[in-house]
């Protein structure tokens, strides 16, 4: 079974970048353009990592942060963020998240860096 990603992000280009991008490397994923969607489809999917967008209107990404570790402490989140925000940035890898990625992100550079925490599994 392929491995799942989660794109959180209330920009729908983005969503369908990253959705066409990553299933093109052999990954199932699924799109959420809140914090609630992002909450219940981590609850119905359990999936292997989650690229969060900070930015995000209504739930910002700090508090579906939160939410998604008190779900699964061990699930494995990237943030998405504009440039400068460092105080965020920095909450956020507190609180769990593995890296982080300024936008405008280099495709190339989320495709490797996804590989390397959730390598596509070969049948």
């Amino acid at each position: 079974m392929a491995e799942k990603i989660l794109i959180v992000d209330d920009q729908y280009g983005i969503r369908i970048l990253l959705t066409e991008v990553l299933q093109k490397e052999g990954y199932t994923t699924f799109q959420a353009a809140n914090g609630f969607q992002a909450i219940d489809i981590t609850k119905e999917q359990a999936p292997d990592l989650v690229l969060l967008d900070m930015k995000i209107p209504g739930m910002d990404g700090i508090e579906i942060l939160k939410r998604l570790k008190q779900h699964d402490e061990a699930i494995k989140v990237i943030i998405m963020t504009a440039y400068g925000e460092l105080d965020m940035i920095q909450e956020a890898k507190d609180l769990g998240a593995l890296t982080h990625f300024a936008k405008p992100f280099d495709i190339d550079e989320i495709r490797k860096v996804v590989r390397e925490y959730i390598p596509v599994k070969s049948n």
